[in-house]
């Protein structure tokens, strides 16, 4: 390899290890034309260095890296870019055409569940990689709310297999945020960062503990821009996914935490209605499922007293069940 080349290689490596935790995927998925296997050789030369070094965290952490693009790479032939290319193509231009309709979108993916895989999301990069590169800047925000909007029906599409849709979202997710930058489009990176955490927290392949730990980093992330003075309705919710991952790793402490300061937002989102008693019980109604999570954290940590506290301020008679029913 040239020495330019390898001074490209280098400065990705430094990137990916200098970036805030979470954000290595952004980086990667803006430098996919760079992870080849003139990538990975020097990869593995940068950990044995760190290894030599004494610094075996940073080796094992680069090695981890360039096994995961190792497994992740996916074999394309000429025929699957024919083939998957015009596929890709209609299924964007479907979405663009019919403003992200899902029944028209379902209908489509629906016939075609056989190419909703790793080619087709490799492509989905490759393509849109290639595309965001000489687009302009108005150009490349409508082929973003375009990727946006497919990765949001895609995640929600409940045929053909769930793994590969997930990673078909978290692509399309990743992609975006390569033009939702914080800086320009605070309230798009929020909201793909929110959508990026629910992808990651319902993903099946790979290791838990890594989809847990990207899927707080998008939440955490999304919170930084859905704050609860100017989005506390946006801000309730990324909390309330944010609690899901909490509970359901069994993190009660921080469940706690989060649940309280998610029911602290709806209440007082509650207090600001002024139409009427029926418009609070159908907001009650709408959270109820965040007041019968945090029921059952307050049990899993002892606190019955704040759990029958919680039923209480819930306004909604069916949590008394969770006591009756909890052994």
């Amino acid at each position: 390899m040239n020495e330019q080349r390898l001074q490209v290689y280098y400065q990705l490596i430094e990137s990916l290890l200098n970036c805030p935790n979470g954000e290595e995927p952004k980086i990667l998925v803006a430098n996919t034309e760079l992870l080849d296997a003139g990538f990975l050789q020097v990869l593995a030369a940068v950990a044995d260095n760190f290894a030599q070094q004494g610094n075996e965290n940073t080796a094992n952490w680069l090695r981890n890296l360039a096994t995961q693009l190792t497994s992740e790479a996916t074999p394309i032939t000429p025929e699957d870019i024919e083939i998957y290319g015009q596929f890709l193509q209609e299924v964007l231009l479907k979405t663009l055409e019919s403003n992200g309709d899902a029944q028209v979108i379902y209908q489509l993916l629906a016939t075609n569940t056989d190419k909703l895989n790793d080619i087709f999301a490799e492509l989905l990069h490759r393509w849109a990689t290639n595309t965001l590169a000489a687009a302009e800047p108005d150009a490349a925000a409508d082929i973003a709310a375009v990727i946006f909007d497919l990765s949001n029906l895609i995640q929600q599409f409940t045929l053909g297999s769930k793994a590969s849709n997930m990673k078909i979202a978290i692509a399309g997710y990743e992609i975006a945020l390569t033009v939702y930058t914080r800086s320009g489009f605070p309230v798009d990176w929020a909201m793909t960062q929110n959508n990026l955490g629910n992808a990651y927290s319902h993903r099946i392949l790979k290791e838990q503990a890594e989809n847990i730990e990207m899927a707080i980093a998008a939440y955490t992330a999304a919170l930084e821009v859905y704050t609860r003075s100017a989005f506390p309705q946006d801000h309730a919710k990324t909390l309330f996914n944010l609690d899901f991952v909490y509970q359901d790793t069994k993190q009660f402490d921080l469940a706690y935490t989060t649940f309280a300061s998610a029911i602290a937002t709806v209440e007082a989102l509650r207090g600001d209605i002024i139409s009427g008693e029926e418009a609070k019980r159908k907001q009650a109604e709408e959270w109820n499922q965040l007041y019968r999570r945090m029921v059952e954290v307050c049990l899993a940590l002892g606190r019955d007293t704040e759990a029958i506290e919680y039923i209480e301020r819930s306004k909604t008679r069916n949590l008394v069940e969770l006591i009756l029913n909890f052994s």
